[in-house]
């Protein structure tokens, strides 16, 4: 059974009754699901997952009045469900990671993962957000949020970043993605500074992956998770995920090139069909420029950096 699903029946069966019956006159004020870190909010858990931060157990959300009124009692009285359900063990905790179930205040939830306690309002706070803390806190599932504040607040993230901060991190990534694949990878090789190949090969692949997702408008989620999830993504996200994976298994040099300019030429010709660039070139990095050109505030577009 996958984590997610354990956590939504765990809910079913003892959560929704508990909440019912011990906090009844505030139910409707009361919001619940999974999401967070970890691989199981993604449905990427496994077998080897169960080792830490996993088994029974749920998130509930509430405000920050109803915080301060009767989260304690809630935490309680969640604390006392059961730790074993449907054959599973108790939830193994790691230290520090105690947060990841049970009673939080929404806009502390939020504020873990994004450092604000209110949605983004301009594009240097949206700009100071890792993506893959964007990913961890709009994962997983909602099983009920009557006030609506939970979702709220997870919609306005879901709606992606402001148009102009996607054209600076897709420039970004076209920027390094040219530089470390279809430059300097084939340098490297020549000075035989194989460290510096095997690098250029893997900033290539993370690069590319989250310039996919951007040109998608979905978060890249952790490390370990983002070419699993890339073949979700409908625009060019399998065949992607096919190529990372040949060339990464692929031995021989010359034929890593070949693959790296395949995928540069796929990417290209995504911007050129979306209207987000029209240079001929074959190389992403005159793409970049094109794409930083499009970006409306100046003040954004007044530098030009690889960071963002």
């Amino acid at each position: 059974m996958k984590g997610l699903d354990l956590a939504e029946a765990y809910y079913n069966i003892h959560g929704a009754p508990m909440i019912a019956s011990q906090f009844g006159s505030c139910a409707q004020r009361i919001a619940a699901g999974f999401v967070g870190p970890g691989s199981e909010c993604f449905g990427f858990d496994d077998d080897i997952s169960r080792d830490h931060d996993w088994g029974p157990g749920f998130c509930i959300w509430l405000a920050a009045g109803d915080y301060a009124q009767f989260g304690a009692s809630l935490q309680k009285a969640y604390k006392a469900l059961p730790a074993t359900f449907m054959g599973f063990s108790p939830r193994r905790v790691s230290p520090g990671e105690e947060s990841r179930t049970g009673v939080d205040e929404i806009s502390v939830f939020y504020k873990t993962h994004t450092g604000l306690d209110h949605v983004p309002a301009s594009l240097s706070e949206w700009l100071s957000i890792p993506e893959s803390s964007l990913a961890t806190c709009t994962n997983g599932k909602i099983f009920k949020d009557p006030l609506g504040e939970f979702c709220r607040w997870r919609k306005a993230l879901l709606d992606f970043y402001p148009e102009d901060v996607r054209l600076k991190k897709m420039a970004s990534r076209c920027f390094t993605i040219a530089q470390a694949g279809q430059y300097n990878f084939e340098r490297c090789l020549r000075r035989k500074d194989f460290f510096a190949v095997r690098y250029s090969e893997t900033k290539f692949c993370a690069d590319v992956i989250s310039l996919v997702f951007l040109m998608n408008k979905r978060y890249a989620p952790f490390y370990k998770w983002m070419h699993r999830a890339v073949a979700e993504l409908p625009l060019l996200g399998k065949t992607i995920h096919m190529l990372i994976s040949d060339l990464i298994s692929q031995p021989a040099y010359d034929e890593k090139q070949k693959i790296i300019e395949r995928i540069c030429a796929l990417i290209i010709s995504a911007l050129r069909d979306a209207g987000l660039s029209d240079s001929a070139s074959d190389f992403l990095l005159d793409h970049a420029h094109r794409l930083h050109d499009r970006i409306e505030d100046r003040c954004l577009a007044v530098q030009f950096s690889v960071a963002d």
